[in-house]
């Protein structure tokens, strides 16, 4: 592996990273929530996505990408879990609260972070078909090795990037609560229109099949 190959693979990276999804939605509403959130619903992600890493670069993820009913169990559990977080959001849009969680709330946050990004089965398969294409086999590295720093990196880019958004929403809505409402309802929205999204293709693949 060279410096020019893992500037290219940072770049893209922070780019995919930066773009809008179920991760954004979910630390905005934990910074809306408690500033105190933040952190333990970025490090749940983090988890879910070392997990990941360790998944593709030691082979289990290729053989589980192999396996369709494997794929499409895994993708309706993502599908269900974001849909139950949107419509927990829509019924309890979040509000800015003084103060930190209890430790019960911090491992919690922690759980879904995981859970997240751990059960979501686009970033397996981003890792699958990304992360090879960065590898050079001829390299002394062994490629599981390569694997795993390229999963590495794309893991610290999401964390930065979902720590600012989340400390950016707690620190523009923490002193507007008509607004953090909205921008609850709109998050929760979104996870499942994801959800449903991630369903329905698998839904079509099946009766295409």
């Amino acid at each position: 592996m060279n410096l020019h190959t893992l500037l290219a693979f940072w770049t893209i990276s922070i780019l995919l990273a930066a773009t809008p999804g179920a991760d954004w939605a979910y630390v905005i509403s934990a910074g809306i929530r408690a500033h105190a959130a933040v952190v333990p619903a970025v490090f749940g992600l983090f988890l879910g996505y070392l997990a990941i890493t360790g998944t593709v670069a030691g082979g289990i993820g290729a053989l589980v990408a192999s396996m369709p009913l494997a794929v499409t169990i895994l993708t309706f559990a993502g599908a269900g879990y974001l849909i139950k977080l949107g419509i927990s959001l829509l019924r309890h849009p979040p509000v800015p609260k003084e103060g930190h969680e209890r430790e019960t709330g911090t491992r919690r946050w922690i759980a879904k972070g995981f859970a997240i990004s751990g059960l979501n089965p686009k970033a397996l398969l981003f890792f699958l078909a990304l992360l090879p294409q960065f590898t050079n086999p001829g390299s002394s590295w062994p490629i599981f090795l390569q694997i795993g720093i390229l999963g590495i990196i794309h893991t610290i880019n999401c964390v930065s990037i979902y720590l600012m958004v989340g400390f950016g929403a707690r620190t523009i809505l923490s002193s507007r609560p008509k607004a953090s409402i909205v921008m609850g309802y709109i998050s929760g929205a979104f996870m499942i229109v994801l959800g449903l999204g991630l369903a329905s293709e698998d839904i079509m693949k099946l009766l295409h099949s």
